[in-house]
């Protein structure tokens, strides 16, 4: 019945293929080059739609992969207006992308699996982010402004294979552009739009050796107002912009032998205002959308650094060996006002610091009909918390007070994988892969109190709440107490596909992938420690058939699925209140989605996508309601997008693109009781949900030799949407939490290559 289902669902689908994508040639390592150096991008659209990904740990064109890709070059990011990872939503189907902290930690939900209504900074994301092949265990790190890339992948389905644990729904890998050891040359844009916002990006890249030493460096810089106006006498305005990102990559290959080098090192922050939070009713009377009356607008500062060496060695031209070391660190302190008022009702300060160790090393094997490959992985994270939870009065009357939170989690995570593709035939090709992943991770000195005390004034301690199993106040305070718990488990993944590739081009192919996200501790208890347990891992079985080709001037790739997923990882909060993280038994999910490029000419050329999702919980109880039946939070049942790059003239490398793009989203809830209310509550959920959008963004490019002047605008017919949402009425708030996404924004830059 499911597979009648798949068919259905894909039979007839001709819509959206990697849009914006251009050709590159693929490298021993399976990294990619660019353009030339001093070679401008072409001023209209790029002569094919095919581009070279690394998804299978090895250079292929996109339209040979028999995995569901969306594949986007750095000029279709920039046409679609995509410059940070939280704007990723706008050009691939059946992706959600939402915070509660606005640009700051961003939950991915791809194909609607997703952290549901998890939002503390201890949890993986079960869509694996990765940078060069890097895997970013903190999802702080996450937020990324996107510069100087050459190409964002993003995967979909259970990458469980050659990815590994935490990627139950997929991948996103973003690639960076490294030294082509072939020239010198660079860029440097400076740019101003509304709300006072300035911007700058500049790379500059020097090979000292012909094809053999090279280094590219390259920085981004924004700063602007907020975006969301705070009418509250002498308060910041909500969601400015402050961020700073540098980085260096070094390429090294001597003698232009088989030894190819990378090193890497770069560091960003961030110190913009808060998200906006639409939150308690009587202080929204009077205001418009993009407004809010709150008087502690706090600060999002993050930090994030790191280095990574990638090592490739062409032992034979059969056989190449990588590894892939990397050392990352960084930090959060994030002030969030989250109840939208004038009034100290609930004033939070998120802080953490983070820092993780991984090193990969693999074998790539080229036998013609037989290609391999196999390797292992280890992992090391860890993130220091200590929260702060101002709840005003809920202590007593006239007495501010709230809750203190301390722990230390740490994870190791080691895995042996190999995958094999093997042609049985002319065209036919059979993939298997596995994998074994040992996970074990660690809830240190955990610690948490009742205090007396105002927001950022000193505290009072008044009870231990962490480590006590009971209602909080109920334990005297001893500062001496700590709670710990440990947690493992191990998981075999894997993939089996079957594909077929064309003569002339077209590839079809069917797969199983099994999926995995470890097990994890709950973050969010520090009421009482009743709450804080490690659970069970995630675990998805997901069933793929899907194809993909040129057809003339038409590019198309189409995918149907069904997921059997079990274990998703959610908050239930109880009376107490405590917080207790669970897992949801049983989920369906199914769907399709297609990508398309049409090239009606040299001058122009359409791009589409389309998806369809139906997710739904089969089995879950949450505050003792039953809500099977019920959506994922983040999984609107169509998406839709759609742009035009059209060269309004072209003269060698001169012209004048516009490229127009809508996207389109259908209702998404954000929490799994949708809109059903607990029983005895006196909760709102129909609250927490955005019903059907469509957002209208574009730029404009005219280039003039080495110089390009742009405009652009994005959600240019400034609609009123929200981006996150939170009950808050179950944990005894009076008000649900809302984050609206940003207004109308819009401004020009120029462009000098060299």
């Amino acid at each position: 019945m499911k597979a009648t289902c798949l068919a259905a669902l894909l039979v007839g689908v001709c819509f959206p293929a990697g849009a914006g994508a251009q050709l590159a040639q693929g490298s021993a390592d399976g990294s990619s080059n660019e353009l030339m150096p001093n070679e401008s991008a072409p001023a209209g659209p790029t002569e094919t739609d095919d581009i070279i990904v690394t998804a299978q740990r090895r250079a292929q064109s996109v339209l040979t992969v028999p995995i569901a890709i969306t594949a986007l070059d750095g000029q279709a990011l920039e046409n679609k207006g995509v410059t940070n990872s939280a704007n990723l939503a706008s050009a691939v189907p059946n992706l959600q992308v939402s915070s509660p902290y606005g640009n700051t930690q961003p939950n991915f939900s791809l194909r609607g699996i997703s952290v549901a209504n998890e939002y503390n900074s201890n949890q993986a994301s079960p869509i694996g982010v990765y940078v060069d092949d890097v895997y970013l265990a903190n999802r702080t790190a996450h937020g990324m402004g996107l510069f100087d890339l050459d190409r964002v992948e993003v995967l979909r389905g259970p990458q469980g294979t050659l990815f590994g644990r935490n990627t139950t729904g997929g991948a996103i890998n973003f690639i960076t552009r490294a030294p082509t050891l072939s020239g010198n040359e660079g860029y440097a844009e400076g740019g101003y739009g509304n709300y006072d916002t300035w911007t700058a990006q500049a790379a500059i890249e020097a090979t000292m050796v012909k094809d053999q030493l090279g280094l590219r460096v390259a920085g981004n810089f924004v700063k602007g107002d907020g975006q969301i106006r705070n009418v509250s006498p002498g308060a910041l305005d909500a969601n400015s912009q402050d961020t700073l990102q540098g980085r260096a990559t070094l390429r090294f290959r001597p003698g232009d032998g088989p030894l190819d080098v990378k090193i890497k090192i770069y560091g960003g922050r961030d110190r913009g205002t808060q998200a906006a939070i639409h939150g308690l009713l009587p202080f929204r009377q009077g205001l418009d959308f993009f407004e809010t009356n709150e008087n502690r607008i706090g600060r999002n500062r993050t930090d994030a650094y790191g280095i990574s060496a990638t090592i490739a060695y062409e032992i034979s031209p059969t056989l190449t060996f990588t590894a892939i070391t990397s050392k990352d660190g960084g930090s959060q302190n994030l002030q969030q006002a989250a109840d939208g008022s004038p009034l100290d009702v609930l004033d939070i300060n998120w802080r953490s610091k983070y820092d993780q160790f991984s090193e990969e090393a693999r074998l790539n094997y080229d036998g013609g009909a037989l290609k391999l490959v196999a390797g292992g992985f280890y992992g090391f994270d860890r993130v220091e918390t200590q929260n702060t939870f101002n709840i005003g009065q809920a202590i007593a009357p006239t007495v501010n007070g709230g809750f203190f939170q301390s722990y230390t989690q740490r994870r190791r995570s080691a895995a042996v994988f190999a995958q094999g593709d093997y042609e049985l035939s002319r065209g036919l090709t059979l993939t298997v892969g596995g994998r074994y992943t040992w996970d074990r991770a660690r809830y240190d000195d955990g610690y948490a109190y009742l205090f007396a005390g105002d927001v950022g004034g000193a505290q009072l301690p008044l009870a231990t709440t962490v480590p006590c199993p009971g209602v909080p106040g109920t334990c005297a305070y001893d500062p001496a107490l700590r709670y710990a718990i440990r947690g493992q488990n191990n998981a075999l993944t894997g993939r089996v596909s079957l594909s077929y590739q064309f003569d002339d081009g077209p590839l079809v192919y069917a797969s199983y992938n099994r999926g995995y996200r470890s097990g994890a501790f709950n973050g969010g208890g520090y009421t009482s420690s009743a709450g804080i347990t490690y659970i069970a891992p995630e675990r998805l079985n997901a069933y793929e058939v899907g194809a993909k080709g040129r057809f003339g001037a038409l590019t198309l790739s189409a995918a149907g699925f069904y997921y059997d997923y079990s274990n998703q990882q959610v908050q239930d909060t109880r009376a107490g209140p405590v917080s207790f993280l669970v897992n949801a038994p049983k989920s369906e999910v199914y769907g399709a989605e297609a990508e398309a490029v049409l090239r009606l000419s040299p001058a122009v050329s359409l791009n589409a996508a389309l998806g369809y999702l139906h997710a739904t919980y089969k089995e879950l109880t949450l505050q003792g309601t039953d809500l099977s039946g019920n959506d994922l939070p983040f999984a609107p049942r169509f998406t839709a997008q759609g742009g035009v790059d059209l060269a309004l003239f072209r003269d060698g490398q001169n012209g004048l693109v516009f490229s127009p793009n809508v996207a389109f989203f259908t209702r998404q809830f954000f929490s799994p009781f949708n809109d059903t209310n607990a029983v005895g509550s006196p909760q709102n959920n129909a609250e927490l949900q955005q019903r059907d959008f469509a957002k209208v963004n574009a730029t404009l490019a005219w280039t003039i030799g080495q110089i390009t002047l742009k405009a652009w605008g994005n959600n240019i017919f400034g609609r009123e949407t929200f981006a996150y949402g939170l009950d808050l009425r179950g944990a005894g708030f009076p008000y649900n939490f809302l984050v609206p996404a940003a207004p109308r924004t819009y401004g020009g830059a120029i462009q000098i290559a060299f």
